[in-house]
């Protein structure tokens, strides 16, 4: 069986509460993320990098922003037949109502994956930080003659309460899974690295939230059941009539950024001398849109351990231990530290009508914040480390894990302190 025989559908999640505020007007698959990056950029990579170019994209909330950013960056040529579609939530005849979970969601699209003759389908998620060839994913699942494969990784004690737990034999074979176990301590949990991982801390195999169904399985169930869930519904249905279903150990990299912390922290991860998530890998790289912006021009700064993209014009500033996104403006005697600026969608051509544009102003003072798209931060604005701060909800900015966020197009009045 070719790679070119299975159908991705990724999914681009509910509401997005967690991430809020930066799911405030967009979906979360369509954040920004290592200032030139979306969510969606990373999955979609993934899969092209792996030979699978038959992608959906399942949204229902706020996907605007997504469906241009898919339309104007995934063009594959007409020779390839490969796509990269949305896939939107849509009444039909038998249903009016909205996606009620991952499960629910893929039972609404069948009808546009039945006449497709893919025997594969691969299931991902759009919020997840990782770097996979899925084309050993399926060649486990096909020399198992598996009926469905969970792609798991080894978590700790503390990550085990938030995920489902797997329980397999040695040969991978699923016997139970464990959603979000209460007392992690009492889990009497087997594996086949279970042994080798005695001495990590890392104990438990979790699900990653990437399913392989057989595509006559996947039919027959959703068809077949009304719940909503993969994780918590249907895996478990397939163990309990029997079903074949597998755990595909992944030794690499992989990070829920699905709150405001986990994505601070990702983030600022980048900035490491060695990061585990690696930008600069020619062989894998992560793609997205081609803008074709001016270089960066950076004048009489001091830039200490950051990440800036294309298109910024910084004055005379400091910038430590920051990502500055796309088209950012950054006036003189201004100071950014442990800051995430996810930058602009637009600017002025000419250096006289900057302030017509987001920008940051002089003077300015930014500590562990995140800076969403299209804000400005007039002068002598101070954004001041809120670490321990309680959450907090003002009208131009939120206080979420002690992390200061700015919400997108929000414009601070000068001299503002937060």
């Amino acid at each position: 069986m070719k790679t070119s025989e299975c159908i991705v559908l990724i999914l681009g999640g509910g509401k997005g509460e967690r991430l809020f505020p930066l799911t405030l007007e967009r979906s979360k698959p369509a954040i920004g993320f290592a200032g030139k990056y979306r969510l969606i950029d990373i999955p979609v990579s993934n899969c092209i990098n792996s030979g699978f170019n038959k992608i959906f994209v399942l949204t229902q909330f706020l996907s605007a922003s997504l469906h241009a950013h898919i339309m104007h960056t995934y063009r594959f040529d007409n020779f390839t037949r490969g796509f990269v579609e949305i896939l939107s939530a849509e009444q039909s005849h038998k249903s009016s109502e909205w996606f009620q979970g991952t499960a629910d969601a893929v039972r609404h699209v069948l009808r546009h994956l039945r006449n497709m003759p893919q025997e594969l389908v691969l299931i991902l998620s759009g919020d997840h930080l990782y770097r996979m060839d899925y084309r050993e994913l399926v060649n486990f699942h096909i020399k198992k003659k598996a009926e469905a494969t969970i792609a798991s990784i080894f978590i700790d004690d503390e990550e085990a309460s938030r995920m489902g737990i797997l329980d397999y034999s040695a040969d991978g074979q699923v016997k139970r899974i464990i959603e979000k176990p209460s007392n992690v301590s009492r889990l009497k949990i087997h594996s086949k690295s279970r042994e080798n991982s005695e001495k990590s801390k890392k104990q438990f195999c979790a699900s990653m939230g990437i399913y392989l169904f057989n595509k006559n399985i996947l039919f027959d169930i959703l068809t077949k059941t009304k719940t909503a869930d993969f994780g918590k519904h249907i895996l478990p249905f397939l163990l309990k009539k029997k079903h074949k279903v597998f755990a595909y150990e992944f030794k690499g990299y992989w990070r829920d950024i699905g709150t405001i912390k986990s994505y601070y922290e990702a983030s600022m991860d980048l900035l490491e001398s060695n990061p585990e998530f690696e930008l600069y890998d020619e062989k894998f790289p992560l793609l997205t849109r081609a803008r074709l912006l001016p270089p960066t021009k950076v004048n009489h700064s001091t830039v200490i351990n950051s990440l800036i993209a294309d298109g910024c014009v910084i004055g005379k500033s400091t910038i430590e231990n920051s990502i500055i996104g796309l088209r950012s403006r950054i006036m003189e005697d201004t100071k950014i530290k442990d800051s995430i600026i996810v930058g602009n969608d637009y600017y002025q051509n000419k250096p006289r009508e900057l302030k017509m544009s987001p920008y940051i102003g002089k003077g300015v003072i930014i500590e562990r914040a995140i800076v969403d798209k299209n804000a400005t931060i007039s002068d002598f604005c101070h954004i001041r480390d809120k670490k321990n701060s309680a959450n907090k909800d003002g009208d131009l900015y939120y206080i979420r894990d002690g992390i200061t966020v700015i919400r997108r197009g929000a414009v601070l009045p000068a001299r503002t302190i937060i």
